[in-house]
């Protein structure tokens, strides 16, 4: 019976964890959990176990009296997220590319096809697969906490990573990218693709502040003119 309870609950996270990355649940008002539960079958113990596990891994805020709400997206935040990746994910991958085996390098190729594949329109999907690419980078440096670290900032910073991904042509772009890294990594080039892994960040995170002060100087002339 727990492993059934234990399986219901992944499936309603991972169910709720697309609604937030596609936008779908907005950070202005309480997320309903009885009509969640509702449309999604199910009662509310697995709903709260998986609210639960969104609230630590940073995707929803709890607050006292009035219910989970999907907390906004915010500079800070995307800051922070991709200041840790860069101190610890180049240098993960460029581990990764001196160990990985044939079954690894496999894997990640895998991985990237299905990610240029997929539609980049289809927020939700697009961020797993994204992260699963990035993770097959990783996996093989076989440093465990350093893989469950890299795993949950990517799941933290999926909403930024479809942020990023607005502006036209920049999923083109970050498919070259992935491309190149991929092509270095697969030949061992532990130097070149731990570069190239911190370029590919700093350049996300660079794009992100100009998204987000473009937002905030459209945001003041919609005050001013309201």
């Amino acid at each position: 019976m727990a492993i059934v309870v234990q399986a219901l609950s992944e499936q309603i996270y991972n169910a709720i964890r697309d609604r937030l990355v596609s936008g779908e649940l907005t950070t202005d008002t309480a997320i309903r959990q009885d009509a969640l539960a509702k449309e999604l079958g199910v009662s509310k113990i697995p709903l709260r176990e998986a609210f639960a596990r969104l609230e630590r891994d940073g995707l929803l805020l709890s607050i006292t009296n009035r219910g989970y709400f999907v907390p906004p997206m915010s500079v800070d935040e995307a800051e922070e997220v991709y200041a840790l990746r860069l101190k610890i994910e180049p240098e993960a991958v460029g581990r990764a590319a001196k160990l990985a085996n044939d079954a690894d390098r496999q894997r990640a190729v895998d991985a990237l096809k299905i990610l240029d594949t997929a539609d980049t329109h289809d927020r939700a999907a697009w961020g797993g697969l994204h992260r699963a690419f990035h993770m097959a980078l990783v996996r093989p440096s076989q440093h465990k906490i350093s893989v469950q670290f890299i795993e949950r900032l990517h799941v933290v910073g999926e909403r930024y990573v479809n942020k990023h991904l607005e502006p036209t042509g920049r999923s083109k772009r970050a498919m070259r990218e992935h491309t190149a890294m991929l092509q270095a990594w697969s030949e061992g080039q532990t130097k070149i693709v731990r570069t190239m892994m911190h370029e590919h960040i700093s350049s996300t995170l660079t794009d992100l502040r100009e998204q987000f002060e473009i937002d905030r100087s459209a945001s003041t002339k919609r005050q001013k003119t309201a």
